[in-house]
């Protein structure tokens, strides 16, 4: 019965408040019975007081994820390998894997065997991300640079032959690039993203 008056929330994703409110329970108790359901396989907790309803996840968009991928992590952004897949820009398919450029630590939120990492970029280099339907993802350029920049301090692989280079623009790489340490302009030019580290 309780399980009808959830779906009463609808919202993709709630925490304890929406569950004390259809419920008209105390939020204590909206705590507890969260923790219940969630033993139940009922619901999924995405982190604290941030849930979903199991159905609601099991039909849940590539989008819808990337919306609830915002949240593990506030802020964050789309961004990386699966930022270009979305675009169609790599062949290298992320499927249950979602990568987000984050400011304040790196760290991971496993889900139903979806995987969540968020990878922690310096502060000037947070930006060039736009809003798309309803999620936050990286521009192509600033997550190829996002890529390019993890992979030239060795904290990152990708498959460079699975990207189409024709889909990137060359004068906003090379604009953004501009922020970027030495060591990553080295390796876009290496791998011909860059004509030359000059005057960069």
């Amino acid at each position: 019965m309780k399980l009808l008056e959830l779906k009463k929330i609808n919202k993709f994703s709630f925490g304890y408040e929406d569950i004390a409110r259809v419920l008209g329970i105390s939020p204590a108790s909206a705590k507890v019975t969260a923790s219940r359901y969630t033993k139940q396989g009922i619901l999924l907790r995405f982190k604290k007081n941030l849930y979903l309803l199991r159905e609601t996840w099991d039909k849940a968009s590539r989008e819808e994820k990337f919306s609830l991928a915002n949240l593990g992590q506030v802020p964050s952004y789309i961004s990386f390998m699966t930022a270009l897949d979305y675009y169609e820009i790599t062949t290298q398919v992320q499927r249950d894997f979602f990568e987000s450029a984050a400011v304040k630590r790196s760290k991971e939120i496993n889900l139903d065997g979806n995987v969540f990492r968020y990878i922690k970029l310096a502060q000037n280099l947070y930006d060039n991300f736009k809003k798309e339907k309803n999620f936050f993802i990286a521009t192509p350029e600033k997550a190829l640079l996002d890529s390019f920049y993890l992979m030239s301090f060795g904290r990152y692989s990708f498959d460079l032959s699975s990207l189409d280079e024709t889909k990137f623009n060359p004068q906003q790489i090379r604009r953004l690039s501009r922020k970027y340490p030495l060591k990553t302009k080295n390796v876009l030019k290496k791998y011909g993203y860059l004509e030359s580290t000059r005057n960069i």
